[in-house]
């Protein structure tokens, strides 16, 4: 089937179910013509018609009018629903109700930095805390919305001088994700006079690391204007390095010129600041190599694309801690004591067993490890010569972020389907576990809810697991409405999340699902390997077995199933409904990918050749071509 076809397809069964639906209501305006306007392009001797070329460029007055139009049909039937009151006021009182949330921890210089979400404000901003248990203590550092009434200014990330005195800041305008970097003092909030240009893209991201006296720090820097074509802006993230006060033209570049188009860097200080280590992504795909530069003033690399690294941290002892998935599909921790960091005298102090290592964090002698459990999480701590002692999170819960507490306690974020987020403390010496006064409250009660973990048997029989949110009591008839949310992409896990909002669905007597796909890493590294590149339409199969499942178990049925999805999960949205479009009533794709071969045209899908695969190879131009084809 061609591409254009398969868009024809999307577009005609959306044009059918949206048909049926205005067929009660009145006074509506009519449903917007979708003109055919054909372009031919040939791959690997294969011509492919584009029906629908027409509508990529978003400024283009023509696409304009019709996204307006689009637009005003979509207003006009929402406007005229007699639920929709009852339903925006809900949904605004679960939202402005929330407690407020720290996140994205950092501890420097005995100071406890957070990003603090506080509804209703519209932008996080930036605090420091005098301790995990006094969150009344929150002093403001940053504060976009203080900048920028209007709440289009936004922290992209942070990073604390080792001292803790200093902190630079990316800020990003008008949601565009294009950070600059300006630096704050900590204690009062000045602002200095350094600002970085573009640190920070919509895409690779960006990243700060201080050296050891806080007198400057090496960022991620993107091509300025006149050095480089405006096609490659987003592109050949280096590395330079700027000393507080100096101007930036003065920066020094310090690595990365021999990196590729799509490199992503991330970096991070050893606690001394001895060292500084950076990780470099090729695109999105889970393909690594790390660099440290020490004390001789040098970079060095320590790890290869070849050796699948996929983290890497320093201990308190600058030991560097890798984690590695080659030959160890579920992951093992290597050591690499400092200086060399040589990767041919890494030793092993972790092996995965049925479950994957998902992050780890060094405190002292204390190894703690998050595992992956099939989407849950499992938290242990691992001390050499002594037994592994569990640490106790949820059943179906999900372990975030990992903080170094005082000595070698752990600070830890936990929370699950039916309870809101919580930061909690773990002692090593006592084994207690302790839930600190950050945590978030919510005006929506779970207590009548129960979280049940199925699996669909998708065409290949492999497994898939299922979180299914229900009401206690909750008849298996086919009747419920049922909302099955999917992802299956870049390795990343779908765990454990709190949402208010599904509250609404629930009381309406509906039934919210996740499926953990293949694509992601709920299984190891096997697990996204199996859902990348060629191997794709396993991703499709996975999502499409777990619909069929829901739907022969009578949760519900096709006529009562709606999917949900975002960017890549908004390519599985259009891939569901383009091959299976009889299985689904309703379709919300967010932000979603739906041309495979003209994807890696632009700047976002660039980065995705190395996940989704790219046309200039005959056998991954196959697979992204196969993608739009019907399967009924």
């Amino acid at each position: 089937m061609r591409i254009s076809q398969a868009r024809a397809r999307t577009l005609a069964v959306a044009a059918t179910l949206l048909g049926a639906i205005l067929s009660t209501a009145a006074d509506l305006p009519p449903i917007p013509p979708t003109p055919k306007k054909p372009v031919t392009d040939d791959y690997n001797g294969v011509k492919v018609v584009d029906d629908y070329r027409w509508l990529e460029p978003p400024a283009d007055p023509e696409v304009r009018k019709w996204s307006n139009s689009q637009n005003t049909l979509t207003r006009a039937y929402q406007d005229q629903l007699p639920t929709r009151p009852a339903l925006v006021a809900r949904l605004t009182e679960l939202s402005a109700s929330q407690s407020g949330r720290f996140a994205a921890l950092q501890s420097r210089g005995g100071v406890l930095f957070a990003i603090k979400f506080q509804p209703p404000k519209l932008q996080p901003f930036l605090v420091t805390l005098a301790s995990h248990d006094d969150p009344a203590s929150a002093h403001v550092v940053v504060d976009p919305n203080a900048m920028d009434p209007s709440g289009s200014t936004t922290i992209d990330f942070y990073e604390p001088s080792l001292d803790g005195k200093l902190v630079a800041v990316s800020l990003s305008k008008g949601g565009s994700e294009e950070g600059s970097v300006s630096v704050f003092e900590v204690a009062t909030g000045k602002q200095l006079s350094d600002a970085i240009p573009r640190v920070n893209g919509a895409t690779a991201g960006g990243s700060v690391a201080w050296n050891a006296d806080s007198s400057g720090f090496w960022y991620t820097r993107y091509p300025r204007d006149g050095e480089r074509p405006p096609t490659d802006q987003s592109f050949y993230q280096q590395l330079y390095f700027h000393r507080l006060g100096a101007p930036t033209a003065q920066d020094e570049y310090t690595l990365g010129k021999g990196f590729p188009r799509i490199a992503e860097i991330q970096l991070q200080s050893s606690d001394d600041g001895k060292f500084v280590m950076a990780r470099m992504a090729n695109g999105d795909g889970g393909e690594f190599l790390h660099y440290v530069h020490g004390p001789e003033g040098r970079w060095f690399q320590v790890t290869r694309l070849l050796d699948r690294v996929s983290e890497a941290a320093f201990g308190p002892d600058n030991t560097l801690y890798l984690l590695s998935r080659k030959d160890a599909p579920m992951g093992q921790l290597l050591a690499l004591p400092a200086p060399a960091f040589s990767l041919d005298k890494a030793k092993a102090v972790v092996t995965a067993g049925r479950s994957s290592i998902d992050g780890f964090l060094a405190a002292g002698p204390i190894l703690y490890v998050r595992y992956m459990a099939g989407g849950p999480s499992r938290l242990l701590a691992k001390e050499a010569g002594k037994p592994d002692r569990m640490v106790a999170v949820g059943e179906i819960a999900s372990v975030g972020q990992l903080v170094r507490g005082k000595g070698n306690q752990l600070l830890f974020e936990n929370e699950s389907y039916v309870e809101p987020s919580a930061w909690y403390t773990y002692d090593p010496a006592s084994g207690a576990v302790k839930r600190t006064a950050m945590f978030t409250t919510s005006p929506a009660s779970f207590s009548d809810v129960e979280v049940i973990r199925q699996f669909a048997i998708s065409k290949d029989n492999t497994r898939v697991p299922m979180n299914i949110l229900r009401r206690k009591g909750t008849r298996l008839d086919g009747n419920s409405p049922t909302l099955l949310y999917g992802y299956g992409g870049y390795g990343i896990n779908e765990s454990p999340a709190f949402s208010a909002r599904r509250r609404v669905w629930l009381d309406h007597g509906g039934v919210w699902v996740t499926a953990n796909l293949r694509g992601g890493s709920e299984f190891g590294d096997s697990w996204h390997e199996q859902g990348r590149l060629i191997k794709k339409q396993n991703v499709f199969d996975d999502f499409i077995a777990c619909a069929e499942y829901l739907i022969k178990a009578k949760y519900t049925s096709p006529e009562k199933l709606a999917i949900e999805g975002g960017s890549n999960g908004g390519l599985l949205m259009g891939a569901a409904l383009t091959q299976r479009p009889e299985l689904f009533r309703a379709v919300v794709s967010h932000v979603g990918i739906y041309d495979m071969l003209r994807v890696e045209t632009f700047p976002n899908g660039a980065f995705n050749v190395t996940e989704f695969g790219t046309v200039k190879e005959t056998e991954q131009f196959k697979a992204l071509y196969e993608i739009g084809r019907a399967h009924v």
